[in-house]
């Protein structure tokens, strides 16, 4: 019996022409053998028919399963990636003084493997949860240190320590010609974008300033961060980056002031909008909107998935709550494991508790959930609620 995958599923997005070609060789061989798998596999994607299997046809069935219309356009793909690489190695971001600019480590590595020289920086505030509010650099930071260290549990003049990098190095942009901005589609992400953009509209610098966008990756089944690409894929997302224009730091500005304002009004305003300039922030602060309580419930959308993941699967331990949520569960993934744990803790500590957690002598991520009496009836009505 052949053991030949399903599906060329890999995450990083890098293929390789021959490996695909040699796939579909051993598919169409299989198949002719009239094994039961490669079958199904055909028949997922071709429909039955008298006339002889041909290799065009195994080709097409491995492009369809890594996530490409056709082969030519899963060659072109891989083709391009390989030009990417090439033209990287050749110039790269070596033309002008660059600053990479990034919410987090997670490229800084793979940009020195790719072959980028530039200078990195990482400014991770992360203002999807907790308090924002329209001040001046220091008193915001100030803030957040405050909020930072609550729930973490660092002292705070080590949280203030560790935001202060990022937030002085946005005052020091004189020596550079060039500020990439990467970032990706969830409010994560984008809600620094537009905090970075508003900076960089209130003081604009005389280096050039480009963004690389992303919400998709040919071939990802499940796009979830930059950080999940092979080196390659950086070198092709170069090539698409773009010039960060007037109408898109008016965003950011309008963005950061919706954010902050005592309402959510503004904000809904400005999603109403589609946020042309960029239409992914406008989706994550959609997903943004989501988190506020919902008026039956008092829930946000990561708290209602949380408590469908433990019904559905729990009880269960913290970490593998987190992992179903990131992987099936949530719409539009922005999430690290610490900022989960600490929204988990209203559900957990309420007077009257949605969740039950296991003794406090295992690392948390080991902790096991499940839902109380009180869980099991919210549940119970939002399903009540969805069938009037």
């Amino acid at each position: 019996m052949s053991t030949l995958p399903r599906r060329d599923a890999t995450s990083h997005g890098r293929f390789n022409l021959e490996q695909q070609r040699k796939r579909a060789k051993e598919l169409l061989k299989a198949a002719r053998a009239d094994e039961p798998a490669a079958l199904a596999r055909l028949l997922q994607h071709i429909p039955p028919r008298e006339t002889p299997l041909k290799l065009a046809d195994a080709q097409f069935v491995i492009a369809r399963e890594c996530g490409f219309p056709s082969w030519p356009m899963l060659k072109a793909h891989i083709e391009s990636l390989d030009v990417s690489r090439r033209l990287l190695n050749e110039c790269g971001d070596r033309d002008m003084a660059t600053l990479h600019i990034r919410c987090g480590s997670d490229i800084e590595h793979t940009l020195r493997t790719a072959g980028f020289e530039g200078d990195f920086l990482e400014f991770s505030d992360p203002f999807c949860i907790g308090p924002l509010q329209d001040l001046s650099p220091e008193a915001l930071m100030r803030l957040r240190a405050s909020f930072l260290a609550e729930v973490s549990g660092m002292a705070e003049r080590d949280a203030l320590a560790r935001l202060r990098k990022g937030y002085e190095a946005l005052d020091q942009l004189r020596r550079y010609e060039r500020l990439v901005l990467w970032f990706e589609h969830d409010s994560y992400d984008q809600l620094i974008l537009a905090y970075l953009l508003h900076r960089l509209h209130a003081d604009p610098p005389k280096a050039r300033i480009e963004l690389v966008a992303v919400e998709s990756v040919p071939g990802v089944e499940r796009f979830i961060g930059i950080g999940q690409l092979a080196p390659d894929l950086l070198a092709w997302l170069w090539r698409q980056r773009r010039p960060v224009e007037t109408p898109l730091l008016e965003l950011g500005t309008r963005a950061w002031q919706a954010l902050t304002a005592e309402s959510p009004e503004a904000l809904q305003a400005l999603v109403a909008t589609g946020t042309p300039a960029l239409p992914m922030m406008g989706r994550a602060l959609a997903r943004h909107l989501q988190e506020r309580p919902a008026a039956d419930t008092g829930l946000g959308l990561t708290e209602r998935l949380t408590l469908e993941i433990v019904r559905d699967h729990g009880p269960l331990p913290v970490g593998r709550a987190f992992s179903y949520l990131m992987r099936e569960y949530e719409p539009l993934p922005y999430l690290g494991d610490l900022m989960f744990w600490w929204l988990l803790q209203p559900l957990i500590d309420a007077p009257e508790p949605l969740l039950a957690i296991s003794a406090t002598h295992q690392e948390w991520p080991h902790r096991q959930l499940a839902l109380t009496a009180r869980g099991w009836a919210v549940l119970g009505g939002l399903q009540d609620g969805s069938q009037t």
